[in-house]
């Protein structure tokens, strides 16, 4: 097995990758200047996604095809991409331009309710075929979001082709995209039927209560009437039952789509998490405060839609929910959560403001068989579980003590273990001994 404990500085990249990597800035400029110019080509769309497949699935294949077991850096610190430099502060600032546009301004991406112009209308055939409906801002969203999870989920089945378990996961990922949050939804607008991603439950689908959702469902009959108690088990009996046995990776790392494209997409960044305490002392407030902010306003809807009442203590729950939205469902999770990757990590939406993630981290924490254990006779202190660890648990603190990690902030990816070169740390679902697990390091420490 081959390893490198040390940061290299990268060899050239090979000509194979030198053309991916120009085809794929090619195609992304093509299309801004195609846009701006309003340039209309049939299956013009067609064109550019397969350029962009073409250039991520071969810089992938190129780079990686002969990847050996083990973890190889890669360069990372040396990387102006991977390493803070001016190619991620470039690529932040484009992706977070890009979802400003799409949640506040989709007009400049040429959405227009009377007929699309630009980069929007693109996608209309596209749409037309899935739904029978012209495109909108978020069915080009969807499909980039589906790509994207894709595409890089081929790079990182190649990257770690001789992990298993990383590889079974991320086709998980892909499939629970490509079907359950693309194409099911789209096929069911096209037969009339409410929209709805049935793995994507509350309270990251902080809409479902929502009185328009509420009152879709019931008009639709006994279809309505299935998604709802559907969505009602999932966050009652399924989720629970499920975190119990497997803890909250069966859905943060083999079923969500934020976690999927945090995990491919974002898996160059995953070394970027901070794990300091001011971060986790930061992490503990924030993902505390807007799990409890989902419950009131949520709360405050369903009080609205059952007393028609528009105030609860005198705040008005559609102001609340509105707020919600704003700060939380799109800056937060979208323009922070996504764009921000290159500067703070991969799990950036995961880690501090998924109100799913905390309500799956209590149970994990409380009342789950879950845990990595690990023998830390074995450890020699290398540091790659904590490098790589993406929400930033500092994985070989534990390792070093030979205690269990049991955090509720851990989404159990299993990178971890995947890049440890002695074997260390095993993911287990052993019996349930929530009276008698060691403390987590910092006595101190809930997450």
């Amino acid at each position: 097995m081959l390893h490198k404990y040390s940061f290299e500085k990268p060899a050239f990249m090979s000509v194979v990758e030198k053309i991916c990597l120009f085809t794929g800035l090619m195609t992304l400029i093509a299309m801004v200047f195609c846009h701006l110019l309003n340039y209309q080509v049939p299956g013009f769309w067609i064109f550019t996604l397969i350029l962009l497949s073409f250039s991520i699935a071969g810089f992938s294949w190129s780079k990686y095809r002969n990847a050996t077991s083990g973890m190889l850096n890669h360069g990372i610190r040396f990387s102006s991409l991977t390493n803070r430099g001016w190619m991620s502060i470039l690529t932040t600032v484009s992706i977070t331009v890009f979802y400003i546009l799409l949640y506040w301004r989709p007009e400049y991406l040429g959405y227009h309710p009377e007929g699309n112009y630009g980069f929007v209308s693109w996608f209309d055939p596209l749409s037309m075929f899935l739904k029978n409906q012209t495109a909108s801002q978020w069915f080009v969203y969807g499909v980039f979001y589906t790509a994207a999870i894709l595409l890089f989920g081929i790079r990182f089945i190649l990257k770690y082709q001789h992990a298993p378990n990383q590889v079974i996961r991320t086709i998980s990922v892909m499939f629970f995209q490509l079907f359950f949050a693309f194409l099911i939804p789209e096929f069911m607008l096209r037969m009339n039927l409410p929209y709805s991603d049935l793995k994507n439950m509350w309270p990251l689908n902080y809409s479902f209560f929502d009185h328009w959702n509420l009152a879709s469902l019931q008009s639709n009959g006994w279809i309505g009437t299935c998604i709802l108690w559907i969505g009602l088990s999932m966050i009652f009996i399924i989720s629970p039952l499920l975190t119990y046995f497997f803890g909250k990776r069966w859905y943060c790392s083999w079923v969500c789509g934020c976690g999927g494209l945090a995990e491919t997409a974002g898996d160059p960044f995953r070394h970027l998490s901070d794990k300091s305490e001011k971060a986790w002392k930061l992490e503990q407030l924030l993902i505390s405060s807007i799990l409890l902010f989902v419950i009131l306003m949520t709360a405050g809807v369903l009080y609205t839609f059952r007393t028609g009442q528009p105030e609860l203590f005198g705040v008005s729950t559609a102001a609340l929910r509105k707020s919600y939205g704003f700060f939380i469902g799109a800056a937060f999770s979208g323009v922070i959560g996504v764009g921000f990757y290159p500067l703070l990590g991969s799990r950036v939406w995961c880690r501090f403001g998924c109100p799913m993630a905390a309500l799956l981290g209590i149970q994990q924490k409380l009342f789950s068989r879950f845990r990595i254990t690990t023998n830390g006779g074995q450890c020699i202190s290398c540091g790659n579980c904590s490098t790589y660890c993406e929400m930033g648990i500092d994985v070989r603190s534990y390792a070093q003590k030979g205690q269990n990690i049991v955090r509720a902030s851990c989404v159990g990816c299993g990178i971890c273990a995947t890049v440890c070169p002695r074997g260390v740390l095993k993911l287990e679902n052993g019996s349930l001994d929530i009276f008698h697990r060691l403390p987590s390091g910092n006595p101190n420490r809930t997450n």
